[in-house]
């Protein structure tokens, strides 16, 4: 079957470009194996560094509760202010964050890669729950996730599971062993927690409806305890936390001889090589990327490349993109609305130079606000199983509503020279532009308009 370059462009990567080539399916899947050159270009701080801010937090956090107690209250109230301008500096470096995401997405020569981070991230959702763990959560993507999405799954599963913002959402450093060193210490300390075990097996691996139950979740639960982060963000292993003896998932024991991380890893690896693990993924990433409702001849091509391969993720990438399936619509699923937002950004060229001309209002108003309104706001997902992949999701009264605003207002503040629409037209969706769409874009009475209504035409609205 033959695909166009713009179609695969559109589907498997971030869009259209004046600038940038339309890549096929082969020059999508070889510019993986390039170096992170975008990454570099826009570089994005990893969660190692960024857990300064952390103990930073923490020690101002111990200052104003000890100056209270001692009635200082001039240091108190200095130690406050100082973090709440903490809190406001990480607030403005996460948008600034934000802003280098969408020009990635719109200079990348690797497109396939900026779309399986955002994928694999939303499918490892971990965001923080206090003000400076918000912050974090970009950070957490570069270390964990983007040097990962071409390696094996189950080092990307490890990476993500076992990062200190994963073990901050799902309150898995509060986990503890009933028969613990710890609990029989101090009665005070929280119980066993499931969260983490219940994720790792219903939405990491297996499956809503995948060969677990509940004794396997708490047994998972058990082997996870000693998961923890030090006050810097440094993962660490609490071995007197740690549930003793072995535990059994699945039917196979962990932990008999030892206790520590490494039967935990033992755990993760099983567990991603699993059948179930392979279809569920092969599904998840025939939703995220060709249909609602993929064919069931999709997803078995793909399940059987991902336990043929062990779980290479690159050889999981190659059996979606080089089966027929994916090509057969003309139209893909509707763009969420970041990704609407940043593949916008890719079709009109904008630029860091663009960018840094935006004032703070105007950034919150063009980039961040319509996230909100469209529905997706800025990392903010309701719950761990991230965004809706169902096009419904995004197809609302007041989700569309939001769209044409922004098509019609944005493009004019991210590009003060607009351009020609007979131009953008074809720059934008290539060989899926029609007739009706160019006649609309000519009779426009404003170049602004004429840019807005190629974006909020339904071929661009689709991948």
């Amino acid at each position: 079957m033959t695909v166009s370059t713009e179609q695969a462009s559109m589907r498997f990567g971030c869009g259209l470009s004046p600038d940038l080539p339309a890549l096929g399916p082969d020059q999508l899947l070889t510019g993986l194996r390039e170096p992170d050159e975008i990454a570099k270009r826009f570089p994005i701080e990893l969660f190692s560094i960024y857990g300064r801010n952390l103990e930073a937090a923490a020690r101002l956090r111990r200052e104003i509760k000890t100056a209270r107690k001692q009635g200082k209250t001039k240091r108190a109230v200095a130690a406050r202010d100082e973090l709440r301008t903490m809190r406001k500096t990480l607030g403005g470096q996460n948008r600034e964050w934000y802003v280098k995401t969408l020009l990635r997405w719109s200079q990348t020569q690797v497109p396939l890669r900026e779309r399986l981070t955002m994928f694999w991230a939303d499918h490892f959702t971990a965001r923080g729950k206090n003000p400076i763990m918000a912050a974090a959560t970009f950070p957490y993507i570069e270390e964990a996730i983007r040097p990962n999405v071409n390696g094996r799954f189950g080092d990307l599963l490890i990476a993500a599971v076992t990062h200190p913002l994963m073990l901050h959402f799902l309150d898995q450093s509060y986990s503890v062993g009933p028969d613990s060193v710890a609990a029989k210490r101090a009665e005070r300390l929280g119980g066993l927690n499931e969260n983490l075990a219940r994720e790792v097996l219903e939405l990491h691996t297996l499956g809503v409806d995948g060969p677990y139950d509940q004794n396997d979740v708490r047994q998972l639960a058990e082997l996870f305890t000693g998961l923890s982060y030090k006050i810097d963000g440094t993962f660490i292993f609490r071995n007197g936390f740690a549930e003793p003896g072995a535990e059994t998932v699945l039917g196979v024991r962990y932990g008999a001889g030892e206790r520590g991380i490494g039967p935990v890893i033992d755990a993760l690896n099983d567990i991603a090589a699993h059948p179930a693990t392979a279809r569920h993924i092969a599904w998840k990433l025939a939703v995220h990327f060709v249909s609602d409702t993929p064919d069931p001849a999709l997803v078995d091509h793909v399940a059987a490349r991902f336990e043929s391969s062990g779980g290479d993720l690159e050889q999981v990438y190659t059996a979606l993109l080089e089966h027929p399936a994916s090509w057969g619509e003309q139209t893909g699923n509707v763009k969420p609305p970041f990704d609407l937002i940043a593949s916008s950004c890719r079709a009109l060229a904008v630029t860091s130079q663009d960018m840094k001309k935006l004032t703070p209002r105007q950034l919150r108003r063009t980039l961040l606000n319509p996230l909100a309104d469209m529905g997706q706001p800025l990392l903010k997902p309701s719950g761990p199983d991230g965004w809706a992949e169902e096009d419904e999701a995004w197809i609302t009264p007041q989700g569309l509503s939001a769209r044409l605003r922004w098509a019609v207002s944005a493009p004019a503040f991210l590009r003060p020279a607009l351009p020609e629409p007979g131009a953008f037209v074809e720059t934008a969706l290539g060989p899926f532009a029609t007739e009706p769409v160019r006649f609309a874009a000519r009779a426009a009475e404003s170049r602004s308009d004429a840019i807005g209504l190629i974006l909020s035409s339904p071929a661009f609205q689709r991948r």
